[in-house]
């Protein structure tokens, strides 16, 4: 396998952290980005920079263009700031575009012109199951609906330059910052384990293999894509689990004392047509009153 050179922003918490190790264990070199380094166990190089400061952004990524060749990008760093629906603060939401959609395109603009001279290249931004929308999430989920764009536009791009481009969109990701405020056994815990399928969280070395899998030449054939790594958690219909077993139990529950299961569920079907259909002659027989008033002398 031939050895790359991976750029990671985020590279000291949750996901970038997991992700750095497992490229170094598979032999390639890894230039971490973060905010502060101080104390960080890191495989190999760690440069210290704050994203949100554009100035800043722009010496620390030309300093590590003239050392290192870079062949794959991570774009991992980024901020959530729930906010509901008015009470979006307009400092915070641009805080956070800032450094979830700004960032990524001023580290991807650094380094994307080399590696379409190289005719090589991996690039993979770390989305969320947010783009689907989220309560209290409309800049998050906002921000990071603006790194899909980018990821299928970019692949577009960049395709004639066997440059691809590529998205993972985790669920909840058991990181130290989630249970800042979700300790375990709490009720906030119980709330988001509801909302995923497989009723667990993930680990950032689950997310960190299927962003392996995207900067490594077996994926060169994939672009433009968005992994959904959430145990099920996007599809339609997940949190109802709607099927026919307890569709069936929710009518049991409604069913009149001594009434046959049949006959609840006939009426069930009963009220349900009612529901979905409009009683014809109510909808047209006014149109018909009126057209014979009109057709009379």
């Amino acid at each position: 396998m031939t050895s790359r050179t991976f750029l990671v922003t985020g590279a000291t918490r949750g996901i970038g952290y997991a992700v750095s190790p497992l490229l170094h264990r598979q032999g390639h070199r890894v230039v971490g980005i973060a905010r502060h380094i101080e104390g960080v166990d890191f495989p190999c190089t760690l440069a210290a920079c704050d994203l949100a400061d554009l100035a800043q952004t722009a010496q620390v990524l030309n300093a590590l263009e003239q050392e290192f060749d870079i062949d794959g990008i991570v774009n991992k760093a980024g901020i959530a700031s729930p906010q509901p629906l008015g009470q979006i603060d307009f400092a915070t939401l641009q805080n956070v575009f800032d450094l979830n959609v700004r960032a990524a395109i001023q580290v991807t603009q650094q380094f994307v012109e080399a590696m379409k001279l190289r005719r090589y290249g991996r690039i993979v931004n770390i989305c969320s199951r947010a783009i689907h929308g989220n309560v209290n999430r409309t800049t998050y989920s906002a921000a990071k609906s603006a790194l899909v764009g980018y990821t299928r536009t970019w692949a577009m791009e960049l395709a004639g330059h066997d440059v691809t481009a590529n998205a993972v969109a985790p669920g909840p990701v058991e990181t130290a910052l989630f249970r800042k405020t979700r300790p375990v056994g709490s009720e906030m815990e119980r709330q988001v384990l509801a909302t995923i399928p497989m009723r667990r969280l993930w680990q950032p070395d689950e997310i960190a293999a299927a962003v392996g899998f995207l900067l490594s030449e077996q994926a060169s054939y994939m672009t433009g894509q968005v992994l959904a790594e959430d145990s099920g958690g996007s599809l339609g219909g997940h949190q109802k689990n709607q099927g026919p077993a307890r569709r069936w139990r929710q009518t049991a529950r409604r069913r009149r004392p001594f009434e046959p299961a049949q006959a609840s569920f006939e009426r069930e079907r009963r009220i349900a047509r009612t529901r979905i259909y409009p009683q014809p002659a109510r909808v047209y027989s006014g149109v018909f009153r009126t057209c014979s008033r009109i057709g009379s002398p």
